[in-house]
């Protein structure tokens, strides 16, 4: 689902969004987001956004 998220919001989908098209609360969201920063060291969405697109993780 993390990575579900991030190709999503890599899209430009915002937290309510993604959680619509996932069929989750936005809060889930974020608390999938609060685990892909964590493991990969980011800050923010943007950049673990760009962290993973540098890592291969995601595709655009």
């Amino acid at each position: 689902r993390e990575r579900e998220c991030l190709t999503l919001a890599s899209r430009g989908l915002t937290s309510e969004d993604i959680a619509a098209r996932l069929e989750i609360s936005p809060r889930t969201v974020e608390f999938h987001f609060a685990g892909i920063r964590s493991k990969l060291a980011a800050a923010n969405r943007q950049e673990a956004i760009a962290k993973a697109m540098a890592a291969g993780l995601i595709l655009t």
